[in-house]
């Protein structure tokens, strides 16, 4: 049986990267899918299209932006109203804007920590209604070990990913007593656009950082993502997972 048949959850920052990811392994264990797209709207109807026909499940792409509390709510009510319901929140949406703190702008610090953090608050506010109704949830944080770590010139990165695991705890310990979980992933490095685009002693500098000496795959955060939305975390809240090639070890 797929671990996630007949559940319905949405996905911020789907059309790519991660996000991709999530939507696709949802897809495969039997989800319907909503998610959000911020300017690929050709790739990001393709990926649903594509999906819905592979899996026989509905995935449906919406334009929204994450860090608009308004955009968040109307979002929320055009995702329950096409859905009926959603039984897990994935909060993925992110950006960097890296620089060195001398150097970083006030404009830098606020497109980061409006996208990475306040969507979060904006998706899981809005979100929280018709999960208290009805009485259960997953809520799933994309963080990052860089907010745990720091790293230079991410100052504001990783203040936003520190940020999601304060928020994580607290909604957890909010809304435990009606069946709703609130839990984060913190991915180390993952193969990106950004990453393919290292050279080759680039790779290797970092690789000899990783005790598994390679990068991540989208895939392998996609499959925790399936287990924090599925029955058999049915217990766990409040938890970070590192999702990092012993990085953090």
């Amino acid at each position: 049986m797929k671990l996630l048949a007949g559940k319905v959850a949405l996905v911020t920052g789907g059309s790519r990267g991660i996000g991709a990811a999530i939507v696709t392994r949802f897809a495969e264990q039997g989800a319907n899918v909503a998610f959000t797209f911020l300017s690929s709207e050709e790739k990001a109807n393709a990926l649903a299209a594509s999906l819905s026909s592979q899996h026989g499940v509905v995935i449906q792409a919406y334009r929204s932006d994450a860090s608009s509390y308004a955009e968040a709510e109307s979002l929320v009510n055009d995702v329950i109203r096409d859905f009926g319901n959603v039984d897990i929140l994935v909060n993925n949406a992110g950006i960097t804007r890296d620089n060195l703190m001398l150097r970083m702008t006030e404009e830098q610090w606020d497109q980061v920590i409006n996208t990475n953090l306040k969507s979060i608050f904006n998706l899981t506010k809005h979100m929280l209604r018709p999960m208290l109704k009805a009485k259960k949830g997953s809520i799933i944080n994309i963080s990052s070990i860089v907010g745990v770590t720091g790293n230079a010139g991410q100052a504001n990165y990783a203040a936003s990913k520190a940020g999601v695991f304060g928020f994580t705890k607290s909604v957890a310990k909010e809304v435990g007593s009606r069946s709703i979980r609130c839990n984060a992933i913190a991915p180390g490095f993952i193969e990106t656009e950004m990453t393919d685009a290292l050279d080759e002693k680039t790779k290797e500098a970092y690789f000899a950082s990783i005790p598994m000496k390679r990068f991540g795959k989208g895939e392998e955060v996609a499959d925790v993502c399936v287990f924090l939305g599925s029955d058999m975390s049915a217990y766990m809240s409040g938890q970070t997972l590192s999702v990092c090639g012993a990085l953090n070890c």
